[in-house]
């Protein structure tokens, strides 16, 4: 099996995580480096995709300052999301040339993963039809009095996990958010995916405990190599790094 370097870069800032799978994914485009998995966590951000809507982040800039929030629009996929502590996002760096050249498939199996990873806490999780991400069925609170009296259990989603994604010549970049510690409150200051009246819910809030980012990181990882017929292998982000230099030397050779 092929490699799929595992990087836990912990807290980093998004512009630097940006900017890392930029020199990543160019990397992979020339087979200077095996596929890569970055983890990681952000200071509190929020991010604009593509077909994303500014009329989706409800507060000003004003707020967003003092509540120490970045703001980002990016080239992936989707619509406005929030990054923060707590919540662990993942950006595969892969060439799916070489695993199969299909975008929705490559959505629905990082869906796939975290959806696996997710039943291992006990907690069923799903996809909805039309929305991209991951969702977990709750008690409506808006349940009319004539289905209380008929006890039909009324449902609502919650969004566990999202997604937005970038390709160039099937080198994949940016990728999924899953909301393990995550402080809730932060999507409030957005339209979550851009989908009114949806709430964000996190690991820690359905399993009514304290979660830590690692013992999710390392399930939905191997689910990732799994389905993507990858062998995990933890790589150290100096190592990356180091990889990462190595390439870079030899391309500015190479053009003077």
């Amino acid at each position: 099996m092929k490699e799929l370097l595992v990087v836990n870069l912990g807290l980093v800032e998004y512009s630097a995580a940006w900017e890392l799978q930029r020199r990543t994914a160019a990397a992979r485009k020339v087979a200077a480096i095996p596929d890569v998995l970055l983890l990681c966590e952000h200071p509190h951000v929020v991010t604009l995709g593509r077909s994303g809507k500014i009329s989706n982040l409800r507060a000003p800039d004003q707020v967003l300052r003092q509540m120490g929030v970045s703001f980002f629009e990016t080239n992936r996929g989707g619509d406005i999301t929030y990054h923060g502590p707590g919540q662990l996002v993942g950006y595969p760096i892969l060439n799916l040339a070489e695993i199969r050249r299909d975008v929705a498939w490559y959505v629905r199996s990082l869906e796939e993963a975290m959806i696996r990873a997710t039943a291992e806490f006990g907690i069923a999780s799903k996809r909805v039809s039309g929305r991209t991400g991951v969702w977990v069925d709750v008690a409506a609170g808006s349940a009319t009095e004539n289905e209380v009296k008929e006890m039909k259990e009324v449902k609502d989603e919650e969004k566990l996990a999202a997604i937005g994604v970038h390709l160039s010549r099937w080198v994949t970049s940016h990728g999924f958010a899953y909301n393990v510690s995550t402080d809730l409150r932060y999507f409030d200051l957005i339209v979550p995916c851009g989908i009114p009246g949806k709430m964000a819910t996190s690991l820690e809030k359905l399993l009514g405990r304290r979660v830590e980012i690692e013992e999710a990181a390392p399930r939905i990882a191997a689910h990732l190599g799994e389905i993507f017929g990858l062998a995990p292998r933890s790589c150290g982000g100096d190592d990356l790094e180091m990889i990462l230099r190595a390439h870079e030397d030899r391309t500015a050779l190479a053009v003077v």
